[in-house]
């Protein structure tokens, strides 16, 4: 049996770990998240996780690679800033066209907006799971980053109703004067949980 982490053996008879469930838990309580595992040169099946936990290392040969919680969280919170730069762009772009009647060339910038601003929020909830940040704790303006998260679906909510209905005057403003103000918070709370995780 030989268990490789991160280009090292891992002494599994010396630490009394004896199943692939033991060799993770380990990994978690040293601060290591897991991003690729392979069991006698195959990636197993993620499908059946509790079984793959109670396997025998006996006879095996295992290689994982593993990363810290931390770079995986500064990685998505970086290319979440940039994602929101290019959607600022889209969205400025989008805001000239509906001012001057072209609301097709409008639509065709906010369609990336969206994906956006909904990756972005995911993610800002799934990195903050995984570090166990508490979003009600990171504030700006005196809104927690939880509670801009919510005004701004309801937000994306009113712009789709907008788009539904065509009414492009209460769409422009919302884009303008509601999204924009939110933007703005989510930046300050962003800046916030990357000082928070760095």
């Amino acid at each position: 049996m030989t268990v490789t982490v991160d280009s090292q053996a891992l002494p599994v008879d010396e630490l009394g770990l004896q199943t692939l469930g033991d060799v993770l838990t380990h990994l978690q309580t040293h601060n290591r998240l897991v991003t690729h595992v392979l069991i006698d040169g195959r990636a197993p099946d993620l499908e059946h996780v509790p079984q793959l936990r109670r396997r025998s290392l006996l006879g095996h040969t295992v290689f994982i690679e593993t990363t810290e919680p931390r770079q995986i969280a500064l990685d998505v919170l970086d290319e979440i800033h940039r994602q929101m730069d290019e959607a600022e762009t889209a969205r400025m772009v989008a805001i000239d066209h509906l001012s001057v009647g072209e609301p097709n060339k409008a639509l065709q910038k906010l369609s990336g907006c969206f994906t956006t601003w909904q990756a972005a929020q995911d993610a800002i909830q799934k990195v903050a799971q995984l570090l166990r940040v508490d979003l009600d704790l990171i504030r700006v303006e005196d809104v927690s980053l939880s509670s801009a998260l919510q005004a701004f679906a309801e937000q994306l909510r009113t712009v789709r109703g907008s788009l539904e209905s065509r009414d492009f005057v209460t769409l422009s403003d919302t884009l303008q004067y509601e999204i924009s103000h939110t933007i703005r918070q989510w930046r300050d709370a962003l800046a916030q949980l990357r000082a928070i995780v760095a």
